[in-house]
């Protein structure tokens, strides 16, 4: 049985060729040729010893995820969906801004959190990822976009952990797959520049502090637990309160000196001013002085099972506008690629409701803006 090389970080990938007989900076190598320049193929790897690709060749492979449709936004974005097997999809969207590029990535098939305003949770959770497959939607597109932009510096410079699924879930998968986003044989990202969103998993809170800190986003949604207990399911378990300190000890060694709370902006739910009041009072119980946190205020991306409606421009700015007179640092997502269905969990959606495979492939190639043929050649061609 072969080992998906993508799987690995560079000490897993080292231990690998330990066992191979090989020094450490054969791994080094290897792993420069696989996320560096997005080769697969051993005989591609010419600095590698023959005899070292003749021992890869029959232990090895670096196993990408197979695309099944890209989609291009008027706006610039790019929205893949992969396909995990056994019926499963998940999604990876890039987001192009002036000054960086922004990957968002999956950490699992569905979600098991429940929360009312995903689309993903209503699918219901399959599974986690592997380290490879979360690994595999940055390698995959990474290479294809310097093709693609025709660029052969780095595209992706911020990577944000805020697709399907709940990543502090798939902890021991993650952390692998961070690190090789961190790396600087593999992608060099800054800890600044790559994002876990949590819904307030908080022994994994703790856990990220201690292993592998990076920014952190967490899903608030709501100013009480009354009305968090039924946007988040989780809150249940661990209170607004226990989230918030938990917030705190993870600033002891963020790479930033802020987290950032994530909300979405639901008509009549959560939007009143009365909540906005709130949320400052919260921010300011548990600031120990100055700035601590930042709101990124999410017009919702609304779904039919939902039973939920976006709030209105005008009232997300009012909202907006109590934040920051209150002195807290609040901005307003842009809405993109909505000509795409970006919003989290809708593609894969459209496929986990189709049950004839026949049926789910034809409907698929609809969709598919550029051929097969072409996306796997300017992957080969990175």
């Amino acid at each position: 049985m072969t080992v998906n090389l993508l799987d690995y970080d560079l000490e897993g990938l080292t231990a690998v060729c330990e066992r191979l007989g090989e020094k450490r900076y054969r791994a080094v190598q290897l792993f420069r040729w696989i996320h560096q320049k997005g080769a697969s193929s051993f005989d591609d790897m010419s600095d590698l010893a023959k005899s070292l690709r003749e021992k890869l060749k029959g232990l090895a492979q670096v196993t990408p995820l197979t695309v099944m449709s890209q989609h291009i936004s008027s706006d610039g974005t790019i929205k893949w969906l992969f396909d995990v097997g056994a019926g499963d999809a998940v999604e990876a969207v890039f987001i192009p801004e002036e000054d960086r590029g922004t990957l968002c990535i999956s950490s699992q098939a569905g979600c098991a959190m429940g929360c009312r305003f995903c689309s993903t949770g209503h699918q219901g959770f399959s599974r986690n990822l592997k380290t490879g497959e979360i690994v595999a939607q940055l390698w995959f597109a990474e290479h294809f976009l310097r093709k693609y932009l025709q660029r052969d510096e780095r595209v992706i410079s911020n990577v944000v952990m805020m697709g399907m699924g709940e990543p502090l879930q798939n902890y021991s998968e993650l952390v692998p797959a961070l690190r090789v986003m961190l790396d600087d044989h593999g992608y060099g990202l800054s800890r600044r520049r790559v994002t876990v969103s949590t819904s307030g998993v908080i022994p994994m809170m703790d856990r990220l502090a201690q292993d592998c800190p990076v920014a952190l986003a967490v899903s608030l949604h709501a100013p009480n637990d009354a009305l968090r207990d039924d946007l988040v399911p989780l809150n249940k378990k661990y209170s607004i309160a226990q989230l918030l300190e938990a917030c705190n000890r993870y600033l002891a060694h963020a790479p930033r000196d802020f987290i950032t709370f994530e909300y979405c902006m639901l008509g009549g739910v959560n939007d009143q001013a009365e909540h906005a009041h709130q949320l400052v009072s919260l921010v300011r119980q548990y600031s120990s002085g100055g700035v601590w946190c930042k709101f990124n205020l999410i017009p919702f991306n609304p779904f039919p099972a939902s039973g939920l409606a976006r709030s209105a421009l005008g009232q997300i700015q009012a909202f907006a506008k109590i934040l920051m007179d209150a002195g807290i640092v609040t901005t307003v997502r842009k809405t993109r690629g909505d000509d795409i269905d970006a919003a989290c969990g809708q593609l894969a959606g459209e496929v986990k409701d189709r049950t004839r495979i026949g049926e789910r492939i034809a409907r698929q190639r609809t969709f598919i803006l550029q051929p097969m043929a072409a996306l796997n050649s300017a992957v080969k061609e990175a």
